[in-house]
């Protein structure tokens, strides 16, 4: 007996379709989240939302591309958050690919410049029984991962 027969779930898809997956549903919930005015980028801004309101918060994504690696500073805050939202209940994942991420989210509404996305948090709408299936689609993806002992996932972005 298997433990997800145990639990009575079905094991986790494996391969390159799931990952996809997990991409384009990154990729719908950024689009989304950004037309609702839920997305907070930056790792700065991401900790104050946290620290004042992390109930708030739906998902996390951190980002890095391989020069980034070797920051030490970017990698103890990525540290933190990761604490923080294993704490908080948050799902969090991560990114190779700053450039795809700044494609889809692009520069910043206020002053049109780029804007730091090594940490962006989803919050959840105003809105009332909101229920995106993107953001459901990476929730099943995260816990999936989790049960594979993955608590960080990193995932790609389409082309």
């Amino acid at each position: 007996m298997t433990l997800e027969e145990i639990h009575g779930q079905q094991p986790a898809p494996v391969g390159h379709d799931w990952m996809h997956g997990a991409g384009t549903a990154l990729h719908e919930l950024l689009v989304s989240a950004q037309r609702r005015g839920c997305l907070t980028a930056g790792v700065y801004e991401s900790a104050k939302l946290m620290n004042v309101d992390p109930d708030n918060v739906a998902f996390c994504v951190l980002a890095a591309d391989q020069e980034d690696e070797g920051d030490i500073a970017l990698q103890i805050h990525f540290t933190l958050i990761q604490a923080f939202c294993c704490e908080n209940d948050i799902d969090i994942v991560r990114v190779n690919d700053v450039a795809k991420l700044a494609a889809i989210v692009g520069p910043s509404e206020e002053s049109g410049e780029p804007r730091d996305l090594h940490c962006i948090l989803i919050t959840n709408p105003s809105e009332e029984g909101w229920k995106d299936p993107a953001l459901e689609n990476l929730n099943l993806f995260c816990e999936e991962s989790r049960n594979v002992n993955d608590w960080v996932p990193t995932i790609t972005l389409p082309e």
